[in-house]
């Protein structure tokens, strides 16, 4: 597993009850994670005191309860990347803080590979990758549906005080616009998508992971580089194994271009229990 481990302003406190007890910065989140199955040991203290809870109802969804001091929205760090988190109506605070693995490992790969690199950030949500990615000097463009992701994403960037970083942001379908690309001639040496598993794009367009990833995966092999850097595939579907993402990324890039492929499950440390929490997979393509 590999585990994000070297968060400041993180923490998974507890866990229990099919709840994680999270530190961001200074204030504390109750949040449900369906991995965990197993009992609260003791439901005190800090579970009891947490600056926001979020319920779910047996209906679907679900709703926060806020400690009238919990600010709208508040800035994390980690390192030199500074982050906005807001508690959504969807239970996400705008940041997956195992991602950070990813993060620590593709700025490495930049500023390591002695040449100019082009990033195509897909899926790209509010941008974690993006900062990581123009903060280690890469070229980066950011693509998702969704117009306040990418606005979000600005105000990341913005943060880390990469305003003026060469950072081209896209409201679109990332399919279309990996097509679009390819008829453009356009290349990139890192690609990196975090796939949902079903999505709508901007005008209707369906995604299904199960039937168009492999496709999708396809599309993208034909706008990389001669020399690609890394491809980078997240995902949170349940039930898919990172040995699909390794037959996957072998099928597709180890075939044209050689290289490594390392797969696995992403996690966080619990502090009070010295657990992992999984919290989804990862498939890693590099060059050699």
């Amino acid at each position: 597993m590999y585990i994000a481990d070297k968060w400041v302003d993180y923490e998974v406190i507890d866990t229990g009850d099919g709840d994680k007890l999270e530190r961001w910065g200074n204030y504390t989140l109750r949040r449900p994670d369906p991995q965990i199955i197993w009992p609260i040991k003791n439901e005190t203290g800090l579970w009891k005191k947490a600056d926001g809870h979020y319920h779910r109802s047996n209906s679907g969804g679900g709703q926060w309860s806020m400690n009238p001091t919990l600010p709208e929205r508040w800035t994390i760090s980690y390192g030199e990347l500074n982050f906005h988190i807001k508690p959504t109506n969807f239970k996400h605070t705008g940041l997956f803080p195992e991602q950070a693995v990813n993060w620590s490992w593709m700025m490495d790969k930049i500023r390591s590979a002695g040449r100019p690199i082009r990033v195509l950030n897909l899926f790209a949500y509010s941008g974690g990758a993006t900062v990581a990615a123009a903060a280690a000097g890469a070229e980066v463009c950011h693509v998702d549906a969704a117009k306040g992701m990418v606005q979000w994403a600005k105000d990341n960037a913005q943060l880390s005080g990469l305003e003026s970083a060469p950072i081209r942001y896209i409201t679109d379908d990332v399919f279309k616009f990996v097509q679009r690309e390819q008829r453009r001639g356009k290349q990139y040496d890192a690609i990196i998508m975090d796939p949902p598993s079903y999505g709508r794009g901007p005008n209707g367009e369906t995604w299904k992971l199960e039937e168009n990833l492999f496709p999708f995966l396809q599309s993208c092999t034909s706008i990389l580089s001669d020399n690609p850097l890394f491809l980078l595939i997240n995902s949170y579907t349940t039930g898919l194994s990172p040995s699909v993402l390794h037959n996957l990324l072998h099928m597709t890039m180890n075939d044209k271009y050689g290289g490594e492929i390392n797969c696995g499950e992403i996690g966080l440390p619990i502090t009070k229990s010295g657990l992992n929490l999984p919290c989804g997979i990862l498939g890693r393509w590099e060059s050699k």
